[in-house]
């Protein structure tokens, strides 16, 4: 009977300990034009913030992307303007990727200068963007249920069929889809297979934490993360008080999530333990 009970107390201190959770840091103020997505810049170590400001699915020029300090000071609110309804962004080299409605827009850095907008044939509704090592592009399109790759100038479609796909990312040359809430792995061939499934539909941002496991987030105000044949541990639940949780920006180094609100217009960062 002591045995039994010694074991039941270690089980139940593991899991325990294998709960992880989410710890404010810091919010900006509420002065950021409908935050849609946060990029983390390892590189120059500041946020990207893409804001809509008018309408999530109208060309109406308003939309711009932000730049700000990683604890969170507003360091430019135009960075660069003049976009649509500017959504997922992601960076290669000296380019900023940013999806723009039905075009992807290419950003210098260095000289804050929209260098090109490529229309994607067909496209209504570009949500995210996620940048391979080798610098290949692939942005969701969550109304026509496609994920196109942007690749030496050429754009194709390498998975269809999707149900309202929006948060990608690649790593290691895997590319993972969230999708109506579930987070799908799409092979070369763009069949896909379920990793995870039960998250609140309105999946929005991906980031990996460590190999094979990640944090997603839902835009009606859900974070979880995903471990490998483990439940999803829900981390945050910001649906009571309507506040939206898009698409997430990580820093994987110092464990930190910064989500963008949406509607409330600020950036909130959390600290991942």
């Amino acid at each position: 009977m002591k045995h039994s009970i010694l074991y039941l107390a270690l089980f139940f201190s593991l899991s325990v300990s294998a709960q992880n959770s989410l710890v404010k840091l810091w919010s900006t103020d509420t002065v950021l034009a409908i935050p849609e997505s946060v990029l983390f810049d390892a590189k120059d170590q500041l946020l990207y913030v893409s804001l809509i400001d008018g309408h999530y699915s109208t060309k109406d020029g308003k939309g711009a992307i932000a730049k700000l300090g990683l604890d969170g000071t507003i360091i430019n609110v135009d960075w660069v303007s003049g976009l649509n309804a500017p959504k997922g962004m992601g960076r290669y080299k000296n380019t900023l990727y940013v999806a723009d409605l039905t075009e992807v827009v290419l950003i210098d850095i260095q000289e804050a200068k929209i260098l090109q907008k490529i229309p994607v044939e067909g496209a209504r509704f570009l949500n995210d963007i996620a940048v391979s090592s080798k610098g290949d592009i692939y942005i969701s399109d969550s109304e026509t249920g496609k994920i196109h790759l942007l690749k030496n100038g050429k754009l194709t479609t390498v998975v269809s069929g999707l149900k309202k796909p929006n948060g990608v990312l690649v790593k290691k040359e895997k590319l993972y889809i969230l999708a109506n809430g579930e987070l799908l792995e799409a092979d070369q061939m763009g069949k896909t297979k379920v990793l995870a499934t039960g998250m609140d539909t309105s999946t929005d941002g991906i980031e990996e934490v460590i190999p094979g496991e990640f944090i997603v987030s839902s835009w009606m105000g859900a974070v979880y993360l995903i471990k490998p044949n483990l439940p999803n541990q829900q981390l945050l639940d910001t649906r009571p008080m309507q506040i939206n949780t898009a698409d997430i920006g990580y820093d994987p180094v110092k464990r930190i999530v910064y989500i963008p609100t949406f509607y409330k217009k600020q950036v909130v960062a959390y600290q991942l333990y």
